[in-house]
């Protein structure tokens, strides 16, 4: 049996140059099509239902085999990727959250993307989340400015130190209801107070994931609010798993067997226990490496990020990784 799986990550895939937000972290038209060719040549991407099948009965995939995931439900990922898979015929996997398609809201993460992109020095924003704590310390039983900058103000693999700062401050670090607000007074007054439209303009739409699932790609769950789902109770995370479900539902895919992409790469044991129970199958997260099918548990999946091919399209594939490392 074929041990080695990669499966790939992809967000932003869109014309950078001649968008409105050139800033935004992502991968341009261009770039997609050469990873794409890259892919198509070196290894055999395969479906949702292949990777299930080998998870629940050992079904035997091809050589190399390899799965192209799609996180958030951009509208990038209709109009840029899906023209290009269907010509190809590759199928992919495509994972949004619920609430911001059936709500029209921006998710807090994208408006910190905006926010971010919006403004050319991220020590402003810094600046600003610091004056938030300083005057909400007391309200909220919060940390000093700079025991928070201590412990998450440190550079990543593709952000600097204050672009992390301003990214786990406003994801998680501090309570939701200052978080949210922080994020959504950010967003108003650096990017839009039309939220409604610019969430259309950002996002699929119910009508477009049928037709990706009538193209052959598959559609699974991202979470409902796309919350960091091993920072919520048993109860929270069962609520939104479930809601989630009722949406894929909704949208015409099959629950019976589905597959998890955890939000932020979120999960705990509490969080497999609500999925086992729901009949989920795979679960993707954020770590980085490839798969191995005897090693890793299958609802704790790493993934390549797209940032990490570095090809050129007549080049042999090397292994990116060893397994669940860097």
């Amino acid at each position: 049996m074929q041990d080695v799986l990669t499966i790939v990550m992809y967000h932003y895939v869109r014309d950078l140059r001649h968008s409105r937000y050139p800033e935004i972290k992502g991968l341009s038209k261009e770039d997609f099509e050469a990873q794409i060719k890259y892919i198509k040549k070196n290894y055999t991407v395969i479906d949702a239902s292949k990777l299930m099948d080998a998870i629940v009965s050992g079904a035997t995939l091809p050589p190399r085999p390899l799965v192209l995931t799609f996180d958030d439900g951009y509208i990038d990922h209709f109009t840029e990727v899906f023209p290009i898979l269907d010509r190809e015929n590759l199928p992919g996997c495509f994972f949004p959250p619920a609430k911001c398609i059936l709500d029209h809201e921006v998710l807090d993460v994208n408006k910190i993307h905006f926010v971010l992109a919006s403004i050319p020095e991220a020590q402003k924003l810094v600046t600003h989340i610091f004056k938030e704590i300083d005057k909400n310390q007391s309200r909220y039983n919060l940390l000093p400015s700079a025991v928070y900058w201590e412990k998450v103000g440190k550079p990543s693999r593709f952000d600097s130190a204050e672009i992390v700062f301003c990214k786990r401050m406003l994801q998680r670090e501090l309570p939701f209801e200052l978080r949210h607000a922080i994020t959504h007074e950010l967003f108003s007054q650096y990017v839009t107070r039309d939220e409604a439209s610019f969430s259309q303009e950002l996002y699929m739409g119910i009508e477009q994931l049928g037709v990706l699932k009538r193209h052959g790609m598959y559609v699974g769950s991202h979470g409902y609010d796309h919350f960091w789902l091993n920072t919520l109770s048993t109860q929270q995370q069962e609520k939104q798993v479930d809601q989630a479900l009722t949406f894929l539902k909704s949208a015409g895919v099959d629950i019976e067997r589905w597959i998890m992409c955890y939000p932020y790469g979120g999960y705990n044991e509490s969080l497999f226990s609500v999925l086992k129970s729901r009949n989920c199958v795979v679960g993707l997260t954020t770590e980085v490496g490839l798969v191995s099918l005897h090693k890793n548990n299958p609802l704790a999946l790493p993934r390549i990020d797209t940032n990490d091919i570095k090809c050129k399209v007549n080049s042999l594939p090397k292994p990116f990784f060893k397994h669940g490392s860097i």
